[in-house]
């Protein structure tokens, strides 16, 4: 990753309400939620989740998909690990011996079962 776009995820991330939108994609997996599930979990306005959103959507942190009438937003597990071992790729230059340094690990989610 390069640094500017490790800037643009630290950006987007930035902000309070963009981080909370961010973690609950996290915690909902591969599945992702929809528009209207995080509208209700986050309690924020249409307009405003959406700018939320998009800002996510161009740091590359979220993604979505149009299922029908259902728009499902997905945290990007691979941005999200790029991000990690950017911020975390030179830890203690290369010491081990530094105490709590231990390099990022990837997250992969589980994919549910269909």
């Amino acid at each position: 990753m390069k640094s500017i776009d490790a800037l643009a995820c630290l950006g987007a991330l930035a902000q309070e309400h963009r981080l909370n939108l961010f973690r609950l994609l996290v915690q909902a997996g591969d599945e992702g939620m929809a528009v209207g599930e995080l509208a209700q979990a986050t309690g924020l306005a249409g307009a405003t989740l959406t700018n939320h959103l998009n800002i996510l959507r161009r740091a590359g942190m979220v993604s979505d998909e149009r299922r029908g009438r259902v728009i499902q937003c997905r945290a990007s597990y691979l941005q999200m690990n790029e991000l990690l071992g950017f911020l975390t790729d030179n830890c203690c230059a290369g010491s081990v011996s530094a105490s709590g340094c231990v390099p990022a690990t990837l997250c992969q989610p589980v994919r549910s079962k269909p």
